[in-house]
């Protein structure tokens, strides 16, 4: 279908929004979102960018609805996995699993092909059946030396399944090679390896961004300056003694006082 210039110049600018904001900002995305699908509402990819931002926003229903019309525009199947991925959602894992074995999925592309088996892992899983997910997951693609974009998700989610079940030596070791295959950063696989292995890690910056009181007093105690070494002290003594100042006053008879604040590092 198309659209009058004006008009798809503002649809365009939305979808823009949508797909610059959905990962960091989904709510917003979805706003956007909703401004396109009032503006062209029978523009496919219109339907799909809000199935996507409604997704984002954990709006399962309308993300489906937005998906299968999309799809009955487009005839295309490459939704399948997310309309699953949607049933999921909604609470209806058992669908999810019927999608899985619905001729669209022989259509799909190699990484539509991976997304709907992590989907039917994740199915699996809702229904408790652990043991299950394991076994769908396990795959030529996961077992190649191959790195894809789909192989550190489809590595983590493998490891994931393992340590769900107990196997926490093997779930290691997978969450490891979903490392070595993330070089983006999708998965938190650094940070689960760091809980298996007893690791905790301490922000040792206040809110401010500058050390806090005990890391300063800390540092202090570390790196002992030279004017507090002991001849220093001795000739401060005698300045004091000439001065006829009691221990805790200052040069002007004032009471010393700690100005430091109480201070904590941040876990």
């Amino acid at each position: 279908m198309s659209l009058p210039k004006t008009l798809a110049e503002d649809v365009a600018r939305n979808l823009v929004m949508v797909a610059r904001l959905i990962d960091e900002e989904p709510e917003e995305a979805y706003a956007y979102a909703r401004i396109a699908l009032r503006l062209a509402s029978r523009v496919a990819a219109v339907r799909e960018a809000a199935g996507f931002a409604a997704y984002a926003t954990q709006k399962y229903a309308e993300a489906l609805a937005e998906f299968r019309a999309a799809r009955r525009m487009t005839g295309s199947v490459e939704l399948w996995p997310v309309m699953a991925d949607c049933e999921r959602g909604l609470g209806r894992p058992e669908r999810a699993m019927a999608m899985a074995g619905e001729p669209e999925v022989q259509k799909l592309d190699k990484a539509g092909q991976v997304e709907m088996r992590l989907v039917a892992a994740g199915a699996r899983r809702d229904m408790g059946q652990i043991d299950a997910a394991i076994v769908t997951l396990q795959s030529p693609e996961l077992a190649s030396s191959s790195v894809q974009p789909w192989t550190p998700r489809l590595r983590y989610a493998y490891a994931d399944a393992l340590l769900e079940a107990g196997r926490e030596d093997e779930a290691r070791e997978w969450f490891g090679k979903a490392l070595e295959a993330d070089k983006d950063g999708s998965t938190d696989a650094s940070d689960r390896l760091a809980e298996l292995d007893g690791v905790e890690f301490v922000d040792v910056l206040g809110d401010d961004g500058t050390h806090g009181t005990d890391g300063a007093e800390a540092a202090d105690e570390a790196a002992p300056r030279a004017e507090d070494g002991p001849e220093s002290r001795d000739d401060e003594d005698d300045v004091r003694d000439d001065a006829g100042l009691d221990d805790g006053q200052d040069e002007d008879g004032h009471d010393g006082q700690d100005g430091s604040g109480d201070g904590s590092v941040k876990a």
